[in-house]
């Protein structure tokens, strides 16, 4: 348990670091639209970059990654719902799976 305390009490420091200086840096509103668009998109990047690249690997096969994510982006391109594109890409990958198996 003590060989973890410094680990989070590091975390719990940047963390807090991350959120305290845009307050105390940006203390009038951003007028700039360029700066106000780069931060309302960096979220969705940042978030994208960390994940993307476990979809090939989350469901144990590429050939079985591949397909779902095909599936996943299809159904968001057609702007079906979190829920349904999750379902369906599990789905999907479960599927092609069991067809590889045979």
């Amino acid at each position: 348990m003590s060989e973890y305390f410094p680990y989070i009490i590091i975390m719990a420091g940047v963390t807090y670091l991350i959120r305290m200086i845009p307050l105390t840096c940006f203390q009038k509103e951003l007028k700039s639209p360029f700066i106000q668009s780069f931060l309302y998109y960096v979220p969705y990047a940042v978030l994208g970059a960390m994940t993307f690249p476990a979809v090939f690997t989350s469901a144990g096969d590429l050939i079985s990654s591949l397909t779902a994510t095909l599936v996943a982006c299809l159904l968001a391109y057609k702007e079906k719902s979190l829920l349904i594109v999750a379902s369906f890409a599990c789905l999907c990958a479960y599927v092609t799976n069991l067809i590889l198996m045979l």
